[in-house]
């Protein structure tokens, strides 16, 4: 298991380095601080990932769907997604999570957002929490 779970990281960490979002999340969830990465996969699409380090490592991998509902704000985004949450510690946690959230990227580098994370746990309890908020800082990598 903590083979994997280098293994894992280290993809992570070194996929992170191609984003086109680097940065921090801070808030409720596995811990509470994560590093957080968006990766485009498209005008309207993306791939959000969070790792965090604290009891235990935690990890989302989210794909989103970006909403531009002003055209005349510029750099105000609304989004949705799903993907998986891992926890891995004693008990290992498995669950999908939603995510909504609200961001705006300004004219210099920086995106800030806000976002909550429903989360329905599937493996090592049956559970559904619904209290996971965060703020989100990042870098615009390119801008």
């Amino acid at each position: 298991m903590k083979k994997l779970l280098l293994v894992f990281s280290v993809f992570l960490i070194s996929y992170s380095l191609q984003a086109q979002e680097v940065g921090v999340r801070f808030g409720e969830g596995a811990n509470n601080v994560a590093i957080d990465g968006i990766f485009s996969v498209g005008e309207f699409s993306r791939v959000h990932g969070d790792i965090s380090f604290g009891d235990g490592v935690g990890l989302d991998l989210l794909y989103d769907f970006l909403y531009r509902p002003f055209p005349e704000a510029d750099g105000l985004d609304w989004y949705v997604g799903v993907g998986p949450s891992f926890y891995f510690n004693d008990p290992f946690f498995f669950g999908v999570s939603g995510e909504i959230g609200l961001e705006y990227h300004f004219d210099f580098p920086l995106a800030i957002g806000l976002d909550w994370r429903p989360t329905f746990w599937i493996v090592e309890d049956t559970d559904f929490s619904a209290n996971y908020f965060g703020l989100n800082v990042r870098y615009v990598i390119g801008r």
